[in-house]
């Protein structure tokens, strides 16, 4: 066996150390790093009955002369606070949310992988006023945690084409919290997707309400061209993903014209007889699409294959993360 394949799966593992801080009477204490262990939390929650939660993902990455730098920690960071804004629940700090994810980051420092692995930072946020009566209540107490993990390179096996079925009738979340990274958005995503793997062998669901193309449970979804890249403009309905809009800042640098707005599967169809279609998240970066199931027939996107052009414009931002190509737009912050 190899040692990529016997490495764990995303996420598994959790670095030794985690920072956490609670929100008590309209304030913010001071955070402490602490070992990983089980966290205290009254079975009144609000977390627990009414979804108070909301999180992120990011990783830190270890250069090749030793020093570890972190991904667009405060694009990230602005998103966690638009999504408590949202779930209303009390916006973390965001000088302290960055100190303590360079706590954490300091304390597991021996944790960061070499490339192409890195570390994944999970910032946490939940409501933990005790109280089940308060549905329409929101939650007055609060506690952030940090955490990281050891992750290794996604395609360790090498790229796959997936098979993604497209629903044109579903939603991934309610329209107006599309935007907000909560667990409840992947809750309702999942059985469609447990569902499409069962029916239709598919990696993904790609979710196209009244035939407008949206996003799929995971991931953001892109369209690319010879000098051309297609996406879904923003709006409330999906999540503004950072890696998508790092990738579309390398498109942009690359000369690709690229497009954000609404478009329709008949398009999207139409697109891959030639071009290529990808996800982008943090995770995989990009994966290429090599296959979408509409209405019990499959289309073949392009050759079939990850195309070129996605495998490149991966190349390019994983290149930046792992410090081998110039960062122009000062995403890295060192650590």
């Amino acid at each position: 066996m190899t040692a990529a394949a016997q490495r764990p799966a995303f996420g598994t593992v959790l670095a030794p150390q985690m920072a956490v801080v609670s929100y008590h009477s309209g304030a913010w204490g001071e955070f402490q790093v602490k070992p990983v262990a089980p966290i205290e939390l009254s079975p009144a929650a609000h977390v627990l009955h009414y979804a108070s939660t909301c999180f992120e993902g990011f990783k830190a990455f270890r250069h090749a002369d030793g020093s570890v730098h972190v991904f667009r920690m405060d694009k990230h960071i602005e998103r966690m606070r638009q999504s408590a804004r949202h779930l209303v629940l009390p916006e973390p700090d965001p000088r302290q949310l960055a100190d303590m994810v360079r706590a954490v980051i300091d304390r597991c420092r021996d944790a960061v992988p070499e490339a192409p692995g890195a570390l994944y930072m999970r910032p946490l946020l939940i409501g933990t006023t005790a109280n089940i009566g308060a549905a329409a209540t929101p939650a007055a107490d609060a506690s952030l945690l940090v955490l990281a993990s050891p992750v290794w390179d996604y395609f360790a096996g090498g790229m796959k084409p997936l098979r993604i079925l497209v629903d044109d009738v579903n939603t991934r979340s309610a329209a107006h919290l599309g935007m907000v990274k909560t667990g409840g958005n992947y809750a309702a995503a999942m059985g469609p997707t447990l569902a499409a793997r069962t029916k239709f062998q598919a990696d993904q669901v790609l979710f196209c309400p009244g035939g407008q193309v949206q996003e799929t449970g995971a991931a953001n979804f892109v369209l690319l061209r010879e000098h051309e890249l297609l996406t879904r403009k923003l709006d409330s309905t999906f999540l503004h993903g950072v890696t998508r809009d790092s990738l579309l800042t390398l498109a942009r640098d690359l000369g690709y014209a690229v497009n954000e707005r609404e478009f329709d599967v008949a398009a999207m169809l139409d697109w891959v007889k030639t071009g290529e279609a990808a996800l982008s998240g943090t995770a995989a970066v990009l994966a290429g699409v090599g296959t979408l199931i509409y209405r019990g027939q499959e289309y073949r996107v392009g050759t079939g294959g990850v195309g070129p052009l996605t495998c490149a414009l991966r190349t390019r931002l994983v290149a930046i993360q792992q410090g081998q190509a110039p960062d122009r737009h000062g995403w890295l912050q060192r650590v």
